[in-house]
């Protein structure tokens, strides 16, 4: 991998304001990962491919990343970076809508890594919960969407999201099959205590894990 050419397009991305994984949301991420490296992870939502690319470096030997992406720019652009940084043998790349993609997909995910279309999480959540191995990882990044979540006022363009969000929290805080590790802020909102926090209140990053049956 080449991490020059990883920096570069970090620093591209931030400027053109592409929206890419946040430094302290890789570093919960990356730990996880070290702990047990994956042998496949899926990620719904590639954006320039900067976050796949990062994920990569801590992959199972011959290890693999199922990304999708349906911006057909930043799938332009997502294709150039991966083969610059040198993994292209470690990441596909799907072109399309994840709502299309998902039901396609067959195969199991020791990570799934949500961050795409935010009134789409009930459903990715139902997608990754098809597909993921006993006792592997699912992050959802940004799920207080920029704190609308916890807000009572939202513009007409939000109330969708929000809602679906809401019900996202909903479901992964009550659903006895999953260890949920949330942020304080949305632990308040749901008027309960977490037992680890990983994360700051800005990441509104969400992990949890599939217990064994």
């Amino acid at each position: 991998m080449d991490k020059n050419k990883l920096e570069e397009i970090k620093q591209k991305a931030l400027e053109n304001h592409i929206p890419i994984i946040m430094d302290d949301t890789l570093e919960v991420i990356e730990k996880e990962l070290k702990k047990a490296p994956p042998k496949r992870i899926l990620e719904i939502g590639a954006a320039v491919g900067y976050s796949a690319m990062c994920f990569s470096e801590f992959l199972a030997e011959d290890g693999i990343i199922d990304t999708i992406e349906r911006d057909e720019e930043r799938i332009k652009e997502a294709k150039v970076n991966i083969k610059n940084v040198g993994v292209e043998d470690k990441i596909n790349l799907y072109e399309g809508d994840a709502v299309e993609i998902l039901p396609t997909l067959n195969g199991k995910y020791d990570m799934v890594f949500i961050d795409a279309a935010k009134g789409k999480y009930p459903f990715f959540l139902k997608e990754a919960l098809r597909m993921i191995n006993q006792n592997g990882v699912i992050f959802a990044d940004n799920i207080l969407y920029k704190g609308y979540v916890m807000s009572d006022y939202n513009k007409h363009k939000q109330r969708t999201a929000v809602r679906n969000l809401r019900e996202y929290i909903k479901e992964v805080s009550e659903n006895p099959n999953l260890e949920n590790m949330l942020p304080p802020i949305v632990a308040q909102f749901l008027n309960w205590t977490p037992t680890m926090l990983f994360t700051q209140f800005s990441i509104a990053l969400l992990k949890y894990l599939l217990r064994p049956s």
